[in-house]
C-alpha cells in the first residue's frame, strides 16, 4: 500500500481492519506490509490493561486527526475500528 491509497482509505472508509503488533520500539504505520484490506500498525504499548487499544486510538488522533473507536477485537491483534469524525 502506498501513501495515496492510504489517504483515500482514511478519507472514504468508515470501518478499517487493523492488525496490531505490540511492544515495538516505536508506534507507526507499516506501509510496506499493509494492504487495501488490512492496515498493519506497530504499537509501542504492551497488550495489557487496555494500553495497546489506548495507544491505537491516540495514534489515529495524533497522526491523522481522526477520532476512532474500536468496534471489534478489543482483546485480539486483529481489530476493526470505526472512524467517527
Amino acid at each position: 500500500m502506498n501513501e495515496t491509497e492510504f489517504n483515500s482509505l482514511i478519507l472514504n472508509a468508515k470501518r478499517i481492519q487493523i492488525k496490531v503488533k505490540t511492544q515495538m520500539p516505536k508506534t507507526k504505520l507499516d506501509f510496506a506490509k499493509s494492504t487495501s484490506e488490512c492496515l498493519i500498525i506497530e504499537l509501542n504499548a504492551a497488550p495489557e490493561n487496555n494500553k495497546a487499544n489506548i495507544e491505537l486510538i491516540k495514534f489515529f488522533k495524533k497522526e491523522f486527526k481522526k477520532n476512532v473507536r474500536i468496534v471489534m477485537g478489543f482483546t485480539a491483534r486483529e481489530k476493526v475500528v470505526e472512524i467517527i469524525d
